[in-house]
């Protein structure tokens, strides 16, 4: 068979459900036979990759956020953001867009924020008069909203691929984070005045009583910015006092979950996770060796500039592609196996190593509700029991916003910079 037809045979194992690590591994393999590359390069890469401190942070980082979404933490949470923005028109909405944005930064995109949190949120938006449609859409945008903010594990396994530095990373995707979360909420307030949508009355009381419910949840996300950039601990010792400050919290002051009943089952659910992402990074090695050492990513940028001559139309032509990617695997795939690819065809554009992470990522993130397969469609198509087709017309209006808010982030750089050269981190 001529390499053609191996290869096609790889792309149409992966299309009927071929485990990607499989895929991947042979493919990158098979490509190594092809051209007699010595095979003891991966076992090379595999040590660099393992040897990486920062890898501990996302096994860490993902029990940390497992345990918070098999716990109370969820209502609690949206308990105090009730208290704080339920006053305003669309403010339930507003409270589900925040608080599925801090549980995607501790899950990833993995669908747990859908499950745990639409789940939860869902029946009230509905019971509060907004739309089937609008409600499902905005659950299903939520369950990757937040994955450009710390401790993201995509920011993580970003860093660790492109090599470049996650304490950067966690600083540059706040503000962009930001935007998408601000141009949603002006949807949703408009959403609210259009549905008429009953508002509630500001109580200071309630306030009060909210915060002090969740007194130790809330300083979560500032001890981990607070520790890493006040030079207390790395961001992988940040990830064990998150999982050990997680653990206590849950375990022994709240009691929410159960050391002998609930903990062995969540270990393994998360690890599952943690363990799929390693066998894809390990298996991903040979392809990117091939990659690197046939250097496809120069003949690409040699082929590209025959018709990009400028930035501009560059971050044009990777958004879009970054998009298919997004709607087509996977974020941790994507980020193993495309990033090698774009990392030195942007950097002869002169585009921020940075800024690159957070346009990747925001692309990765808009590509779980684009049709026809972002995987956020089909996990809400199981969890609310809605067709496939009523999804995709659900996620559409919130699709193009988050298109609109692309663009800023990717034409205005400042956006992701400024936070990380302001604390001199760069």
């Amino acid at each position: 068979m001529t390499p053609f037809l191996i290869i096609s045979l790889f792309v149409i194992l992966a299309l009927l459900g071929t485990p990607l690590f499989a895929v991947i591994g042979a493919l990158g393999f098979y490509l190594f036979y092809l051209v007699d590359i010595d095979i003891s390069a991966v076992i090379i890469e595999m040590y660099r990759i393992a040897s990486a401190p920062t890898l501990l942070a996302i096994p860490l980082f993902t029990f940390a956020g497992y345990v918070m979404a098999e716990s109370n933490t969820p209502k609690r949470l949206v308990r105090v953001a009730n208290a704080f923005v339920g006053w305003l028109p669309g403010g339930l909405a507003i409270v589900t867009l925040f608080t599925c944005a801090f549980f995607t930064a501790f899950t990833g995109a993995s669908g747990v924020t859908i499950i745990a949190m639409g789940g939860l949120l869902f029946p009230i938006l509905v019971s509060e008069k907004y739309s089937q449609n609008f409600s499902l859409g905005l659950v299903t945008t939520c369950g990757s909203l937040g994955l450009l903010f710390p401790p993201s594990l995509p920011l993580i396994l970003y860093g660790l691929v492109a090599g470049v530095s996650i304490d950067q990373l966690f600083m540059a995707g706040i503000i962009p984070g930001i935007v998408l979360i601000i141009f949603l909420s002006v949807y949703a307030i408009y959403k609210g005045v259009k549905f008429q949508v009953p508002t509630k009355k500001f109580e200071f009381k309630e306030v009060f009583l909210s915060v002090r419910e969740a007194i130790w949840e809330i300083p979560l996300p500032f001890i981990i910015l607070g520790g890493i950039y006040g030079g207390i601990f790395t961001a992988t010792e940040a990830a064990a006092v998150t999982a050990f400050y997680v653990l206590v919290v849950e375990g022994l002051i709240y009691r929410d979950i159960h050391p002998l009943k609930d903990l062995p089952r969540i270990v393994k659910e998360s690890m599952i996770l943690v363990g799929s992402i390693l066998i894809i990074l390990g298996a991903a090695l040979g392809l990117t060796n091939y990659l690197v050492d046939e250097q496809i990513p120069m003949k690409i940028l040699d082929m590209m500039r025959v018709y990009i001559t400028s930035k501009i139309m560059f971050l044009m032509v990777l958004n879009i592609f970054l998009l298919i990617v997004g709607s087509m695997m996977d974020i941790f795939s994507a980020i193993i196996v495309v990033v090698p690819l774009i990392v030195p065809v942007a950097a002869a554009f002169h585009v921020d190593p940075v800024h690159l992470g957070i346009i990747f990522l925001t692309n990765l993130e808009i590509g779980y509700i684009t049709p026809p397969v972002g995987i956020n469609l089909f996990i809400s198509s199981m969890r609310f029991k809605r067709s496939i087709l009523s999804l995709y017309g659900a996620s559409i209006p919130f699709l193009l916003i988050l298109l609109g808010a692309l663009v800023l982030i990717t034409y205005v750089p400042d956006l992701s910079l400024f936070l990380v050269h302001a604390l001199g981190l760069k």
